[in-house]
């Protein structure tokens, strides 16, 4: 098949259930931890019969293992990030604790969002090892490791390395990871803001309980005001305890805008995997035109700079020929190997520019989309709370005309 959406014209993916478990782990010691039920269920249909749920359940560990094997494998693509492991950017109400409930709730819907962008991408959605996560609860471990792309992985030090050391870096590749650095900035800032509504918020709602409690007061000291001063302290008290909801609701917008924020770094690895191959290819070049003077060196019989071979010559006396002749035969093999492997790294540079830069177009595409969407959303949702909040006062001031 080669349209989008691959899994999810199959099957139907959902992360349905959290449940809190205790067990020993690799160094044998007691933890409590938290799995996540897998669900799935083809929706395609065998003699007019559909085919049964099968399920299986997940530590968040194993997650961070498949996301893991899909950046090494698919170094070009930007990888889908995981919804954070501990609270971040959290008002002062609300639990940090990974175990709390609330969001270890939000945490499954990340996990299943995590999936459906999978599913949903055009090459990851054909990955076997993916596959398997969503069917094979025994071994999966195993079978993941046994593909070895630990070992493929490059390492941090390595990744540093060519990032100092490029001497023609793409511009395209260095924009966007600055874009990168920029976008998770804004983000960052914008949900440290949120955060501070939401505690000012907090406050003025609940202090609109203290209303609730003052009318309640007054009216049992009146008679013809009575009533309304009841109904109005009312009207406070469920205004008051509706931020609850409120900022739960808001939360759940917060982590749409946490996931572009760890996307962020999802393309970076892009242009670090970049700089890698472009650092490789540059000392593959380098290695190749340094094997060339040689050979150049030892068939005219010059010396261009200064060299340890050169100065073992002036000591101990000139080579024969048959000596040059065997060192040029094998420098001259070295150098048709170097072209070789320089044609070769030149045309794995294009093709991973070339598909990177699809992806990174595909990705641009869904950003726009979603955030526009989720900024909407939440413009809508702060509308409605303040419609709300003019009722409320529209309520009391109907009670207050009727005493």
């Amino acid at each position: 098949m080669t349209h989008n959406n691959f899994w999810l014209k199959k099957i139907e993916i959902s992360v349905s259930e959290a449940e809190k478990r205790t067990g020993r782990n690799a160094m044998n010691m007691q933890e409590t931890y938290t799995a996540y039920l897998i669900e799935t269920r083809s929706v395609e249909h065998t003699d007019g019969q559909s085919v049964l749920t099968d399920s299986l359940w997940r530590r968040y560990s194993e997650f961070e293992l498949l996301r893991n094997y899909l950046l090494v494998y698919y170094p070009h693509i930007v990888v889908p990030p995981l919804p954070e492991k501990r609270a971040e950017f959290v008002w002062h109400k609300l639990s940090a604790d990974n175990m709390d409930p609330d969001f270890v709730e939000r945490r499954r819907i990340g996990l299943e969002n995590f999936l459906l962008r999978i599913a949903s991408h055009p090459i990851l959605c054909r990955d076997k090892i993916f596959y398997l996560f969503l069917t094979q609860e025994g071994n999966w471990k195993e079978t993941v490791n046994e593909t070895g792309f630990q070992l493929k992985a490059d390492s941090r030090l390595k990744a540093l390395n060519a990032t100092f050391r490029v001497k023609n870096p793409d511009k395209r590749f260095t924009d966007l990871k600055h874009y990168s650095d920029e976008l998770q900035s804004v983000i960052s800032h914008l949900l440290r803001v949120r955060a501070r509504v939401a505690d000012r918020l907090y406050g003025v709602y609940k202090v609109h309980g203290n209303y609730g409690r003052v009318f309640s007061e007054w009216s049992a000291i009146e008679k013809e005001m009575g009533d309304g001063l009841q109904s109005a302290g009312h009207h406070m008290d469920v205004y008051a305890s509706s931020i609850d909801d409120i900022l739960e609701d808001e939360e759940h917008y917060a982590d749409q805008l946490k996931e572009y924020l760890f996307y962020a770094e999802a393309l970076r690895a892009v242009c670090r995997k970049h700089e890698l191959m472009q650092y490789d290819l540059e000392m593959a070049a380098q290695d190749l035109a340094s094997k060339k003077q040689q050979c150049e060196e030892l068939a005219t019989g010059t010396v261009r700079t200064f060299s340890l071979k050169g100065m073992t010559t002036k000591l101990f006396g000139q080579e024969t020929p048959e000596q040059r002749e065997a060192r040029i035969k094998v420098l001259e093999e070295q150098i048709n190997e170097g072209e070789q492997q320089l044609k070769s790294k030149n045309l794995e540079g294009r093709e991973f520019v070339k598909n990177a830069w699809a992806d990174i177009e595909r990705f641009k595409e869904q950003k726009n989309r979603d955030l526009k969407e989720a900024l909407i959303s939440y413009a809508v949702m702060q509308i409605s709370m303040c419609k709300k909040g003019i009722q409320v006062w529209t309520n009391a001031k109907e009670c207050f005309n009727k005493m």
